[in-house]
C-alpha cells in the first residue's frame, strides 16, 4: 500500500534568470513550499515549457532531477564527486525538455557538510564513500525523498521522467506515490579524482554507471 505523503503547499514562485559558469543562460521559476515534513528549505527550479519539449509530445510527463546539495562540488567545483558537473547537465537537459530540478538540502548523502569532511578524510585512509559514512556511525545512504514527493505533488505532478541513475530515487518516489514513467540516465563525469567515487556508486550503490573495475 502506498504510504500517505503529508501535503506540502507552495510558498513563492519567482522567475530567476540563470547563468551558468560555461556561460549557459535560461530563466527558472524557482519555487518555495510549506509544510515539508522535515522543515528545511528544499527548492525547485521550473525549466523550460512543456510546448518546447523536444523529447516527448507537450502532454508528456515533465523531466524531472532530484539533486542533493553539494557545496564543494556545486559551488567551488570539487573533483572528488560528480556533483556539479551533473547539476549543470540537469539545468540544461531539462530547460531543453520541459521540467523541474528539485534542489534538496541533504549534504552529504544526507549526513551534512561537516561529517561528509569527516568521510573525506576517511576516504584519504582508504575507506570508499559508503564505508567512510557507516564509520562515522551513519547509514550508507541517510536520504529520504518524501519531501521530494511532497514537493512535485504540490506542483500537481504525480508522473515523471526520472534524470538519474541512482535506483533508490526512482523506488522511494514509486512507494511515495509519484509514478515514475522512464528513468532516464545522466551522463558519467569521470575524472582522475573521482574514479574511486564514481566505481563505489556502480558497485555498492548500484547506479547504472559504465565504470571498468
Amino acid at each position: 500500500m502506498t504510504p500517505q505523503v503529508p501535503s506540502a503547499t507552495v510558498r513563492r514562485q519567482v522567475t530567476l534568470p540563470l547563468r551558468l559558469n560555461d556561460g549557459f543562460t535560461t530563466v527558472a521559476t524557482m519555487v518555495t513550499f510549506d509544510g515539508l515534513l522535515d522543515g528545511m528549505e528544499h527548492v525547485a527550479f521550473g525549466l523550460g515549457h512543456p510546448s518546447a519539449n523536444r523529447r516527448h509530445p507537450c502532454d508528456a510527463p515533465p523531466l524531472v532531477r532530484i539533486h542533493s546539495e553539494c557545496l564543494t562540488g556545486d559551488v567551488f567545483g570539487s573533483q572528488r564527486c560528480d556533483c556539479g558537473p551533473q547539476l549543470r547537465e540537469a539545468v540544461e537537459r531539462i530547460a531543453e525538455a520541459g521540467g523541474y530540478l528539485l534542489y534538496l538540502r541533504q549534504e552529504g548523502r544526507g549526513i551534512g557538510l561537516y561529517p561528509k569532511v569527516d568521510a573525506y578524510a576517511l576516504q584519504d585512509e582508504g575507506l570508499d564513500t559508503y564505508d567512510a559514512n557507516v564509520a562515522l556511525g551513519y547509514a550508507a545512504d541517510e536520504r529520504d525523498y518524501t519531501v521530494a514527493a511532497q514537493m512535485l505533488l504540490a506542483l500537481g505532478v504525480t508522473t515523471v521522467d526520472l534524470l538519474t541513475n541512482n535506483p533508490d530515487k526512482h523506488g522511494q518516489l514509486e512507494r511515495l506515490g509519484v509514478q515514475v514513467a522512464d528513468r532516464v540516465p545522466t551522463g558519467v563525469h569521470l575524472s582522475p579524482a573521482n574514479a574511486r567515487y564514481l566505481a563505489a556508486k556502480a558497485w555498492r550503490g548500484a547506479h547504472t554507471l559504465r565504470i571498468a573495475r
